[in-house]
């Protein structure tokens, strides 16, 4: 973290304390921990949510290979303006985490997240989770965090069960006890989602299995209106 990054990130929480949800940007060592789900070869899709001040989206580019995309969405102007000045090869958004299905434009590899869910309602979870869980790739992986001190509030304990409906796999991993405050890493894999979802984001097995769908299911005779592919999640 710059001093840079810390003057923009106290003028911010000042102005909108209830967007930040913190005392501190998030340390190194925490934001290396949730980076790991970034593939260091090929040429991999990165979606960063609620990046701040930038000290995620650095470790980010750490691990992010020179092929590699990488792409943050930031709800707050002033952070947005900081990061574009100081990620030139970041495709910064300034837009609401709860678009990404609209933003991106192909499947996921790893979506991290600073985001301060406990600070959300149910609703809003619940979509920004169904975005996350709609874009990822099928083998792609889902990181974020919960500050120890805010697990006993109703919304960190919601968004804990909730991360169990919308993922197949969710590990609690290890705590940061060194950041700011501590805080333990949430890594999630395996979305558990409809096959139709897939299309919205170009998946390519979408069609495929949209296909297969289509040739298991048959109309009802009399039944007008039944169509394959159209069957209950």
């Amino acid at each position: 973290m710059t001093s840079r990054d810390l003057s923009v990130f106290v003028g911010v929480a000042a102005r909108r304390p209830q967007l930040v949800g913190a005392v501190a940007p998030s340390g190194r060592r925490l934001a290396d921990a949730l980076a790991t789900v970034v593939p260091r070869t090929g040429s991999p899709f990165v979606a960063e949510l609620g990046p701040g001040s930038g000290t995620v989206s650095r470790a980010v580019a750490r691990r992010l290979p020179g092929d590699g995309r990488h792409l943050a969405v930031e709800i707050d102007e002033g952070f947005a303006r900081h990061l574009r000045q100081c990620f030139p090869d970041t495709e910064i958004v300034h837009g609401d985490a709860a678009d990404l299905r609209t933003i991106v434009d192909a499947p996921v590899d790893a979506v991290v997240s600073g985001l301060p869910w406990s600070l959300f309602d149910e609703s809003r979870q619940r979509t920004i989770l169904g975005a996350v869980r709609d874009v990822l790739a099928r083998d792609g992986a889902f990181t974020t965090f919960a500050y120890r001190h805010a697990a006993g509030l109703s919304g960190a304990r919601r968004f804990r069960r909730l991360l169990d409906e919308y993922f197949d796999e969710v590990v609690d991993g290890r705590t940061v006890w060194r950041n700011l405050p501590p805080a333990g890493v949430l890594l999630c894999r395996r979305p558990i989602r409809a096959a139709t979802a897939r299309s919205a984001v170009g998946d390519p097995d979408a069609s495929g299995q949209q296909h297969r769908s289509g040739q298991q299911q048959h109309p009802r005779c009399g039944d007008r209106d039944a169509r394959p592919g159209h069957g209950g999640q």
